[in-house]
């Protein structure tokens, strides 16, 4: 895809640059941009079919016919299973992960990726100018470029570059939003702008009026370009390991951020459960490519080497495994692919096969001679078993010969065993039966161990019934959550020009501006100033003739003259102020209202009709009308009118728990309609 850089005409003194970077090309036919294309259309027919689904229960429960109630049933089914293929076409868009690898990909088992969660264009021109005009009383006109640098700012985080520089233009944006957050949000009022963003993983659009699901699907979105471009990284070099291993474990810890920072986003790519998954399998990934970057030069063939490898190995399978098991669990498995819980599944079998033939070449290939360090292969040995066989120990492995080839054929027997677990998994998933690379790997891995049971092959072998123990998984480099430093960059706020945001916020309410005629006295105006910026009146003289126009105390001069002054200190003010001649000069100044009206804070609208965490606003959302004037208002309908007390929409929203039966993907709500 392509990068580009759009100019934004910023001020000196304002914004980010003289440029800021622009998304990548949505119409560019590269393969990612398919994938994206198809997960949007996807959402919409989601989406249309929830509506349709919506309505159809409504009539359900309104009417009274039989007849009615029949077709409604049979109309319901429909919808449903449309919903199901729907659902199935979305995990395979999440189980295509050869879209993602490097081009140079041929020789490793391919990485997951994560997909960029879609969202709807917002426009903030129209509520924000009419929150500028009736809050901080100024022409809206003025703030147009500002509006513009902001909802393109926005656009171009839809399509970010698989880069850094792409993480970087996510990274603004989310350092923006407390800045939006504090000029245009009120905690008094609802703003009129609705963000929707679809779960990456069911299609299920999430609709709130606030900021917070738009800094979580920001942050989630960063995390997801992290681990695709670790993906896209050449594993063959050590800079390309380098690098998907540093994007593996920033993806972690920007996960990881989320997971901490928004414990309560009402969607279920962003739950707990979900995350907490996520991280371990972008965790996993990176001890992958930490176990790579120790093979790619070449395993020394000698009994510490393979020892070694063999726990590092074994280290790699055990996070795959930890991995499966959280996907098994409930709420996860109900909307994790598949294909990602066969993936690791042949991971963790793999990974072990592995580690069982370091084990057996290690024992196999070499025996005690007299050069050999025996102190340090019989330390080594002993941290590689929790438990040995019955009358064994590590130096009668090593010296004995015959028990030495007895432990290592258990070993090679395990590995083969592991193998063909592997391929019998890889089987079951149609999806991963798509990767030929990974299907070529495994059964390379199985071959490699068949002949080196054949090399070893004894006629005892079918009387020994030794089973090889347990390797201990041990790792010299462990994969650590990394924060990115690049999620504490500063901006400049695009509104700066309406005031320091320690005064001039959504949190203060204001009084009209107005114009004080000043005239001086003896050199005395009959007040003092303080505060850096705005200055505030202070020890008013009741009897001045400021006063007497209409000054009062605790009043911020935004204007002295023609000289705007917001951002002037005590000291400026005061060179305005110190030449005002005996016609005097107008100043404007604004006073702060006390007794702001105290509201219940509400993340989203829920209807407790619908499975998941799915916004009822999102249906009534007409995509075909120009938002600019758009004030959506949920209207109950004329079916559910008997229902009003019984639909009641929850303020805040909670991700069901496990004790609800809301486990399967899309549950009938009607059962009792029979």
């Amino acid at each position: 895809m392509t990068d580009a850089l759009l100019p934004n005409g910023l001020k000196e003194g304002r914004g980010d640059g003289q440029y800021f970077r622009k998304g990548c090309n949505p119409f560019a036919q590269t393969g990612r941009s398919k994938l994206q294309n198809k997960r949007a259309n996807l959402n919409q027919q989601i989406i249309k079919e929830m509506r349709m689904r919506a309505g159809a229960e409504n009539l359900l429960k309104a009417s009274s016919n039989s007849k009615v109630k029949e077709m409604v049933l049979l109309e319901l089914s429909y919808v449903n299973s449309n919903l199901q293929l729907l659902m199935g076409q979305l995990e395979g868009l999440n189980s295509s992960v050869e879209v993602y690898q490097s081009s140079q990909e041929t020789a490793n088992i391919p990485l997951i990726a994560l997909g960029l969660k879609e969202t709807k264009e917002v426009d903030f021109s129209t509520p924000f100018k009419d929150y500028i005009a009736s809050h901080y009383n100024e022409d809206a006109a003025n703030y147009e470029e500002e509006l513009a640098d902001l909802m393109d700012l926005r656009q171009s985080c839809r399509t970010p570059i698989r880069s850094e520089a792409g993480v970087e233009l996510l990274a603004k944006y989310f350092s923006h939003l407390p800045l939006v957050e504090s000029r245009f949000f009120s905690p008094t009022h609802h703003s009129s702008i609705f963000f929707t963003w679809y779960d990456s993983f069911t299609g299920v659009p999430v609709c709130q009026q606030n900021l917070s699901l738009e800094k979580a699907s920001t942050l989630f979105n960063m995390g997801a370009l992290y681990s695709q471009i670790g993906t896209r990284s050449d594993r063959q070099t050590s800079a390309g390991l380098r690098e998907a291993i540093s994007s593996f474990q920033k993806a972690a810890g920007v996960l990881n951020h989320l997971k901490e920072t928004f414990t309560h986003t009402p969607s279920y790519d962003m739950s707990p459960a979900m995350l907490a998954m996520l991280i371990r399998m972008m965790l996993a990934q990176a001890q992958e490519c930490l176990f790579e970057q120790l093979a790619l030069p070449g395993i020394r063939n000698e009994v510490v080497t393979l020892l070694r490898m063999a726990q590092e190995a074994a280290k790699v399978s055990e996070l795959y495994d930890h991995v499966h098991q959280c996907m098994i669990q409930t709420p996860v498995k109900d909307n994790v692919p598949f294909f990602w819980s066969t993936m690791s599944q042949v991971k963790t079998n793999h990974y072990r096969s592995m580690a069982h033939y370091f084990m057996a070449s290690a024992l196999l290939d070499h025996h005690m001679g007299p050069s050999d360090d025996e102190d340090q292969q019989e330390k080594t040995l002993s941290q590689v078993y929790d438990h040995l066989p019955d009358g064994c120990s590590p130096l009668d492995i090593l010296k004995k010969p015959a028990e030495r080839e007895r432990v290592g054929r258990a070993h090679i027997r395990r590995a083969i065993a592991g193998h063909e677990e592997a391929l019998r998994i890889y089987s079951l998933c149609h999806h991963l039966n798509k990767l030929e690379v990974l299907q070529d790997i495994l059964k390379a891995s199985h071959q490699r161990s068949l002949h080196k049971a054949s090399d070893n092959h004894t006629d005892e072998e079918f009387t020994d019934y030794l089973v090889a123990p347990d390797i201990i998984s041990k790792t010299d480099q462990p994969a650590e959550m990394e924060i990115p430093t690049i999620l504490k960059v500063k901006v400049s706020d695009f509104f700066q020009r309406l005031g320091p945001l320690s005064v001039f916020s959504a949190k203060q309410r204001w009084t009209a501006p107005r114009k004080v005629r000043l005239h001086t006295k003896d050199k005395d105006l009959g007040f003092t100033l303080k505060g850096d910026a705005p200055v505030q009146v202070v020890s008013l003289d009741p009897l001045c003739p400021a006063a007497a126009d209409g000054l009062k105390e605790g009043d911020y001069i935004v204007a002295v003259g023609e000289a705007e002054c917001k951002w002037m200190g005590v000291g400026e003010v005061m060179r305005l102020l110190k030449d005002v001649d005996r016609q005097g000069v107008d100043i404007t100044v604004v006073s702060v209202l006390d007794g702001n009206p105290t509201m219940p804070a509400k993340s989203a609208t829920f209807c407790g009709n619908l499975p998941k965490t799915y916004s009822m606003i999102c249906l009534a959302y007409d995509d075909d009308k120009n938002g600019k004037s758009r004030k959506l208002i949920k209207k109950s309908s004329f079916l559910s009118w008997g229902l009003k007390n019984k639909l009641k929409s929850a303020s805040t929203v909670s991700l069901p728990t496990a004790e609800q039966s809301w486990n399967k993907p899309f549950p009938s709500p009607y059962k009792d309609a029979y």
